[in-house]
């Protein structure tokens, strides 16, 4: 049996090698097959998470209550040096410095990965603005968000901060960010499925000593990943909690 591994599609375009290099040494070293999906835009994620597709996920913060209370998912690890934050962005031309400066019927490209829009639209309240006042304009991947920016289609931009960082420094220098989250217990997680559940501990530590050996420190560093935490259901519950309740307020 080929096990299915799917990463969230908020992941910098330039690691798409190191998730590859990361499938590869997965399968080596737990010696079965593993098919590495890239999906284009969260929504088709979500909806083979929903049809049981995929025995392996590395998920966003949101697809993780569905993995976990629907489907039986467990966590698994987290990059030690990746927390999930969001940051508002807009042109440099645009005349807005602050949040404050902004005004309703303003128009928001973001992406459809909830948790990010969410923690955007908190972070917009300081400036009198909710879904009724604004208009959201949803795009595929954090590129199209920037050029809805570039192009003028948009006043501002919900980003994943680690996306924004990872744009080139010419796009960079044309976006001015307004705010940036600083929630720091939100992040992304991989997680088993119900078919790894027999192999859930021996994942576990796998993934916490890959930093003690050559290659696995190799693998780490083609993802930009200092080192994995292993993840308890504890601390993803915990997690979940706090995004349904943000959600709710």
């Amino acid at each position: 049996m080929t096990l299915q591994f799917a990463i969230s599609p908020d992941f910098p375009p330039e690691h798409i090698a190191g998730w590859y290099i990361f499938n590869t040494w997965l399968q080596r070293t737990l010696d079965c097959a593993i098919h590495l999906q890239l999906y284009d835009n969260f929504n088709t994620l979500r909806k083979a998470i929903e049809s049981d597709r995929l025995d392996l996920v590395y998920a966003n913060p949101f697809d993780a209550s569905l993995l976990i209370r629907e489907k039986h998912f467990m966590s698994l690890a987290r990059a030690d040096n990746l927390q999930d934050e969001a940051i508002i962005l807009t042109a440099d031309q645009h005349p807005a410095r602050h949040i404050e400066d902004l005004c309703p019927d303003t128009i928001i490209a973001a992406t459809d990965v909830p948790d990010i829009e969410m923690m955007g639209m908190i972070m917009i309240e300081p400036a009198d603005l909710n879904r009724d006042n604004t208009q959201l304009v949803t795009c595929d991947n954090y590129v199209m968000v920037a050029k809805q920016l570039l192009n003028g289609e948009a006043d501002i931009g919900f980003f994943l901060a680690e996306a924004f960082d990872s744009l080139s420094d010419l796009v960079k220098k044309q976006l001015r960010p307004l705010v940036r989250s600083q929630i720091q217990v939100i992040h992304h997680s991989l997680m088993a499925g119900p078919v790894l559940h027999d192999r859930h501990t021996a994942l576990m530590t796998l993934l916490s000593t890959m930093d003690t050996s050559e290659k696995g420190r190799g693998v780490l560093d083609a993802l930009k990943i200092s080192r994995w935490i292993p993840i308890d259901q504890e601390d993803s519950e915990f997690m979940i909690d706090l995004m349904d309740t943000l959600m709710i307020d």
